[in-house]
């Protein structure tokens, strides 16, 4: 092959390479949607070769993608890099927050609150027996949690202790300042204040801004509702589901992340969104 038929052949291997999109399928934890012009923010985890872990938006493709997609949600989509151009699409829920089905309207246990809606108030005791009220925390962020003490799988309430625990480490400067955190028992008839007392010193919880709040079975079973919180009694021990929230300064939810399958940084990106700067 001669000179001019070699460059011919490599522009064309070049031009070829150009064409072609580059892809990659990508896990995220959402924090931010605009279905109206199908951008998101997300935390997505790192993309071997490609990228590291970050916070950052994408584009869908097709923006009607998005039109179930809330804050929140665990997901997975295709990444498409052509052009100098990127979008995704193939958006799929791996794990959604709750929504109200209707199946909660009782007075007993009142629906799940929407994604933007106000949270409605409520008082439970702390873990130094004082009283503490939801209201009480307007004009910070809140972090709402749910644990029993018993737990023993280590990726369960542990986790979700962990997870709380990078929360007060990555911003000690604001916790009890403009951030709270609530963990809330669903085990009330074990878990008094004295033994949530003892739960907090092990996960380094009983500090200033981290409450670890219990009441009457009534109580925490309204509360459990609100954010779509499962428990039952199986074999001594208690198998549920697990739900953290994000709460606004002016008492609006902002986000329930269902599950256990997301990293302490994915929820330090979505406590960072809510926070604002």
């Amino acid at each position: 092959m001669n000179l001019t038929r070699r460059i011919a052949a490599t522009v064309t291997v070049l031009l070829a390479s150009i064409a072609c999109a580059e892809r990659h399928d990508v896990r995220a934890l959402v924090l931010k949607v605009d279905a109206r012009t199908g951008v998101m923010m997300v935390s997505h985890e790192s993309v071997p070769g490609y990228m590291d872990a970050m916070a950052m938006p994408f584009a869908a493709s097709d923006p009607a993608e998005l039109k179930d997609v809330r804050p929140g949600d665990r997901i997975q989509f295709r990444l498409s890099v052509r052009r100098g151009k990127t979008l995704i699409d193939r958006v799929k829920i791996l794990s959604a927050a709750p929504v109200d089905a209707g199946l909660l309207q009782t007075p007993a246990a009142p629906s799940l609150v929407p994604i933007g809606q106000q949270v409605p108030d409520f008082t439970l005791a702390d873990q130094d027996g004082q009283l503490v009220s939801l209201a009480s925390f307007r004009g910070k962020i809140v972090a709402l949690s749910f644990i029993y003490t018993r737990c023993p799988l280590p990726d369960y309430c542990p986790r979700v202790m962990t997870n709380l625990g990078a929360l007060r480490d990555t911003f000690s400067d604001r916790l009890g300042k403009d951030l709270a955190l609530l963990t809330i028992t669903f085990d009330p008839k074990y878990d008094t204040p004295e033994k949530l007392k003892e739960f907090a010193i092990r996960y380094g919880a009983d500090v200033p801004g981290w409450r670890l709040l219990t009441g009457t079975p009534d109580e925490i079973e309204r509360v459990c509702a609100r954010f779509g919180l499962e428990s039952w009694p199986e074999e001594g021990m208690i198998t549920h589901t697990l739900q953290t929230a994000v709460i606004d300064r002016e008492g609006r939810l902002v986000a329930t992340v269902e599950g256990r399958d997301y990293s302490a940084a994915q929820l330090s990106d979505l406590v960072r969104l809510a926070i604002g700067n």
